[in-house]
């Protein structure tokens, strides 16, 4: 290991940069669906030894001395990004007429632009660098601020966090609802890059213990918190979540749009399956209903005469504002209706946090003069919502729901999620296919409902629709490209949990103290070197 580090250590030039590229890349395998974290353990030591080799001109500025670990932290993100987000570019080719120019942009501009928040993981972790344990300290601050960063700069994008890949499974997933995705981004970059202290074998036993204390907290405290009895529900909900797999093709396709609207009929209307009531939610994924209300008074109607009595009706659609069917005037917003069993739309929350170029264009009035329109949603541009809210449902349980990849924020969900009792999640990762990105998206979801302890429903027009419990179990899921619908019995209690205000406190602290281990050892170095 001494022989391999130290090899590792000396590259320069396009080799070092190469092996920081293919350790980034291999990082990839610890998220889903390959959930293969062990990769972990040896791409973070990777960097590490890569960082340690990483030293600027002793006598130039400061930017001249870090700009080595810059580049190594820049190489590994873009190789992470690049092999983690490729999918995107499947939205593209859905219109590949308009839109295949824009392939590169997306597959390879977007981890470009990344990688750069991971180069300033490594600067930072540089300036507290040490030979010992107190450089592993460092580089878990440097991550875990990073993708803080990450979740809320140039509107944010918080996908695929480091932390996740030290959650594959609910065992796994527990720990997060303490610490927060502060804290486990930080704890998780912490344990995997332990590995690099087998090369000096300085601090070697102190890393191997805190290896083992933590990994058997993360697992103890997850096996604990699966096996305590939960408490008795007060309330129960008979859910349907109907997956419709609508080829995008037609989604927009007015001489189709009949048909899929019957298919959604359909599917909310059939029995019950075995043991099961008769529904008392149905939900529908985003933009699922294919016309405007405005435009089709009837469709209502039908809703209400499929609609039973007590039961309600959740879907995504268009909604419009501000003038008749596409006047200049009218304003578009991707929301989610409750239609009542009266066909009546007695509640509406639009989508707060829009996709920059999928759903709106930034800087529009600039980008137009280049020829730049925006890229995946469909044929309209949309406006943000002003506030979210919970939607009551039957039986009075609230429920707040969250559109696409909204539910990707942390702190955007937990924010929200104190005074509901359920999360709804309605998206469309049919633009992705059958590719990682649906499954990252699930994860991310699942992820949501165990850190506030709440059940999550969630609803795609193709990708996973399930119910997960509020300990992120999988009580029920239709799978990619899978067309019907499943129903669940939900039950809903009171959990106690840590509030979101004292978890993004604890992931803080976490992160803080990694930051003055870092510091403290860094500054030891300089003083005994001195």
């Amino acid at each position: 290991m001494e022989r391999l580090a130290g090899r590792i250590i000396l590259l320069w030039g396009w080799r070092r940069s190469l092996v920081a590229f293919f350790a980034g890349a291999l990082t990839v395998l610890g998220q889903a669906p390959y959930d293969f974290f062990a990769a972990c353990f040896i791409s973070f030591p990777l960097l590490v030894w890569l960082l340690d080799g990483a030293t600027g001109e002793a006598s130039g500025s400061l930017l001249r001395r870090l700009r080595p670990a810059f580049a190594v932290g820049w190489w590994f993100g873009f190789g992470y990004f690049l092999a983690g987000l490729w999918w995107i570019g499947s939205a593209l080719l859905v219109e590949a007429d308009d839109f295949a120019w824009a392939l590169p942009f997306a597959v390879v501009g977007i981890p470009l632009a990344l990688a750069f928040f991971y180069g300033f993981a490594t600067v930072v972790a540089r300036l507290l660098w040490s030979s010992d344990i107190g450089r592993i300290a460092a580089l878990a601050f440097g991550f875990a601020l990073a993708e803080w960063l990450r979740g809320f700069l140039f509107t944010g994008f918080p996908w695929n966090a480091i932390g996740y890949a030290a959650m594959p499974v609910p065992l796994l997933m527990q720990s997060v609802s303490v610490t927060g995705m502060i804290g486990m981004n930080a704890l998780a970059v912490f344990l995997f890059a332990l590995p690099a202290l087998l090369a000096a074998r300085r601090h070697l036993r102190l890393g191997a213990t805190l290896f083992v204390v933590l990994a058997a907290a993360h697992v103890g405290f997850g096996y604990v918190r699966l096996t305590a009895p939960e408490k008795p529900a007060t309330r129960s909900l008979d859910v349907r979540i109907v997956q419709p797999a609508v080829d995008l093709s037609e989604k927009w396709d007015a001489s189709v749009r009949d048909r899929i609207f019957a298919t959604l009929l359909g599917l909310s209307a059939k029995a019950p399956d075995p043991g099961h009531e008769k529904p008392q939610l149905i939900l529908w994924p985003e933009t699922s209903v294919p016309f405007l209300f405005t435009e089709r008074p009837d469709a209502l109607t039908a809703l209400g005469d499929m609609l039973g009595d007590g039961q309600m009706l959740i879907a995504g659609v268009v909604r419009e504002e501000g003038g008749s069917a596409a006047s200049a005037d009218s304003r578009y917003y991707n929301s989610v209706v409750a239609i009542n069993d009266k066909g009546e739309i007695a509640d509406a929350v639009d989508k707060v946090h829009l996709v920059p170029f999928g759903e709106y264009l930034p800087f529009a009035d600039l980008l137009a003069r280049f020829g730049i329109e925006q890229l995946v949603a469909g044929p309209l541009t949309f406006t943000a919502g002003n506030e979210r809210h919970a939607i009551t449902l039957p039986g009075g349980i609230r429920a707040l729901p969250f559109i696409c990849y909204e539910v990707i924020f942390p702190d955007l969900v937990a924010v929200d999620a104190t005074s509901s009792q359920l999360i709804v999640n309605v998206t469309n990762d049919a633009w992705f296919g059958d590719t990682p990105g649906p499954y990252q998206h699930f994860r991310q979801a699942q992820i949501r409902a165990v850190e506030n302890g709440l059940p999550l429903l969630r609803a795609a027009n193709n990708g996973i629709s399930a119910v997960v419990d509020s300990r992120g179990r999988v009580v029920d899921a239709l799978a990619i490209d899978a067309r019907g619908a499943i129903d669940v019995k939900v039950p809903v209690s009171a959990q106690t949990v840590i509030s979101s205000s004292q978890r993004r406190i604890n992931g803080m602290l976490v992160m803080l103290l990694f930051a003055l281990v870092g510091g403290l050892l860094n500054v030891r170095q300089k003083l005994r070197v001195n």
